[in-house]
């Protein structure tokens, strides 16, 4: 038993080995590349909203009952908290700022559109609040940095809970893209491979390495599930599938923060490295 357990240590180092080798050239890109990533859903959902303007009008009106002028200041409001908060966060400046920003705007969106007990919207925004959780973390890490000479207990521990939060968040998509839509051989083994990735990042067991292949396999998925690119523009399709689309890349680039900073405190790899 031992010695089966030397080996898959062996095999996850050398893994760890390849993947670091791989991904040494796109390193100091990472943290740019996932922070725009984690806001892509959010410029994609303002730019939407301003060019069907008349129609999202139309339907806070019509449908959910909104007065007239209150869906413009919330439709307004909206776009306008989007494209500065994710300004923001892709120039990291007042990161704090923009992520309470944009955490109100996914909580804004889903009582005015009445999504909040729709299942899937739920289980999918819980993985972009897990991105946007991600950003908040690393926020709280460089201002460690800044201020390095003073005690710094309080903001490492909240750095450290936010880490945890935010990686056990991130995989909430696949949980809910994993046990829905019709079974295969095929989507048996993907599911698993996936669900078993998701416990080593929710657990922070060889958590980079986990994270660097939901990345890859959500990619893929992204690709060949929501090719929107392929529907037809007048089709009711395409919006679901561009949404669809947006929110998967926003939480690959929480995976890739979590690759860039690591699981953070509390997890099995950083436990490890203290025996």
């Amino acid at each position: 038993m031992a010695n089966i357990k030397d080996q898959v240590e062996t095999f996850s180092s050398k893994a760890e080995d390849i993947v670091d080798k791989i991904g040494q050239p796109l390193k100091p890109y990472i943290p740019v590349i996932g922070r725009f990533l984690i806001v892509a859903t959010f410029l994609e959902d303002a730019l939407r909203i301003t060019t069907q303007w008349s129609d999202q009008i139309s339907y806070m009106e019509d449908y959910r009952h909104f007065p007239k002028g209150l869906s413009h200041l919330f439709l307004g409001l909206n776009v306008l908290v989007m494209l500065v908060g994710s300004g923001c966060v892709i120039g990291k400046r007042y990161q704090d700022y923009a992520v309470y920003g944009l955490l109100g705007v996914v909580v804004a969106q889903a009582l005015g559109y009445g999504l909040i007990f729709d299942l899937s919207f739920f289980l999918r925004n819980l993985s972009v609040i897990g991105g946007l959780v991600m950003v908040l973390s690393d926020s709280v890490a460089k201002q460690r940095r800044m201020f390095a000479a003073l005690p710094q207990l309080s903001e490492n521990n909240r750095r450290t809970y936010l880490q945890l939060a935010g990686r056990i968040l991130l995989i909430f998509l696949f949980i809910g893209s994993a046990f829905h839509g019709e079974w295969s051989l095929i989507r048996i083994v993907t599911s698993l491979l996936g669900l078993s990735a998701c416990i080593m990042v929710a657990v922070g067991f060889k958590a980079k390495w986990s994270a660097m292949f939901l990345v890859l396999f959500l990619s893929v998925f992204n690709v060949i599930i929501n090719n929107f690119w392929s529907v037809s523009h007048n089709h009711f399709k395409r919006d679901f599938l561009k949404y669809d689309f947006f929110q998967t890349l926003s939480i690959v680039g929480g995976f890739l923060l979590l690759v860039n900073m690591g699981p953070g405190g509390y997890s099995i790899d950083e436990k490890k490295k203290e025996f």
